[in-house]
């Protein structure tokens, strides 16, 4: 079973758009914010300490919306083996309904702090996270 992380997320009025919902930028906000709590969360210090992500890709569907006030529930994991340098994340946003109204697919690089170059994602470091 993977490992999943959750967060909470409540829409302010600075994040409402002229449609009056949620902006995508936001949502892609609140992707990242996802996955940079879990690897926090999760990833063993010295790994925290050596390396560090970006993102390459986001692939997201949009199914629905909230307005201000209105919260979500993200839920995130790792899906499937690093492949070089890149790992690939899920994401969900559920409505109080339980229903998702927002998922994504993120694909992630993984830095050297020291040098700033790509180094390949080695199984022990993604074992926290499944």
């Amino acid at each position: 079973m993977k490992t999943r992380f959750t967060k909470r997320f409540t829409a302010r009025a600075e994040h409402i758009d002229e449609l009056g919902h949620v902006n995508n930028a936001v949502w892609v906000q609140w992707i990242q914010d996802m996955a940079t709590a879990h690897w926090d969360a999760v990833a063993r210090p010295e790994d925290r300490a050596a390396f560090f992500w970006v993102v390459t890709r986001h692939e997201i569907d949009y199914r629905g919306n909230i307005d201000a006030g209105e919260s979500v529930t993200g839920e995130t994991w790792i899906e499937g083996p690093a492949r070089g340098a890149t790992s690939l994340r899920r994401v969900d946003f559920r409505n109080d309904a339980g229903k998702v109204i927002v998922g994504a697919a993120t694909t992630w690089a993984m830095l050297d702090r020291a040098s700033g170059r790509l180094v390949r994602v080695r199984p022990d470091v993604l074992e926290p996270f499944v």
